[in-house]
């Protein structure tokens, strides 16, 4: 009896080794980080509520997706023009913190009007594919899992596109297998479902 006990203890604290070196409410750690930030204002707009269809929103994103995207652009398992630089230079500490000051944000809703349709068609491809078993119901997110619900259906289409042509691999291979099984219509039926979840 005492060993799982001791097995439960050991894991416990082995989780604590990944929680974000502050909670997402400390107001002072997340003061400290808004300088760097503000750099991310550029193309992901203020406080990650980016006008850019083609730049995702990372207001109200988990800490440890974007912790992970950052660390996988610093270490080239994700590569883009602009990303790829920009993470080259940051600590551990810096991307823990970035993570952790744009999840505190709060997302606002786009600009968008759903095709009915196809929003429908959606929700049966994603139920298909069950996207719901890592995403969640809602698409809102777990973990490393991001969240994509209210998400620029252009950002959205185009990661689907990049998924399914192994441009972008940096997911152990969950997403690019179930992207491999989608149609371009189930795409972009999905695209306006998940864009529509807002």
């Amino acid at each position: 009896m005492a060993r799982p006990i001791i097995a439960l203890a050991v894991a416990l604290v082995a989780a604590a080794a990944v929680i974000p070196a502050y909670g997402q409410n400390d107001a002072a750690q997340l003061a400290a980080i808004r300088p760097k930030a503000e750099v991310c204002f550029a193309c992901h707009g203020p406080n990650g509520n980016s006008p850019s269809p083609e730049t995702p929103i990372i207001a109200g994103q988990s800490w440890r997706y974007i912790y992970i995207q950052l660390k996988d652009f610093k270490e080239g398992r994700r590569s883009d023009p602009v990303m790829s630089p920009m993470a080259a230079d940051l600590s551990r500490d810096d991307m823990v913190a970035l993570g952790n000051f744009f999840a505190a944000q709060k997302a606002l809703p786009i600009n968008f009007k759903a095709d009915g349709a196809k929003v429908e068609a959606g929700r049966k491809v994603s139920d298909a594919v069950l996207c719901p078993m890592c995403h969640l119901g809602g698409f809102v997110g777990q973990n490393e899992i991001p969240k994509v619900a209210g998400q620029h259906p252009q950002y959205i289409k185009k990661q689907l596109q990049d998924f399914k042509a192994r441009r972008r691999t940096n997911d152990a291979g969950n997403m690019t297998s179930v992207a491999g099984t989608l149609s371009d219509e189930d795409i972009e039926n999905l695209t306006q479902y998940i864009a529509n979840l807002q």
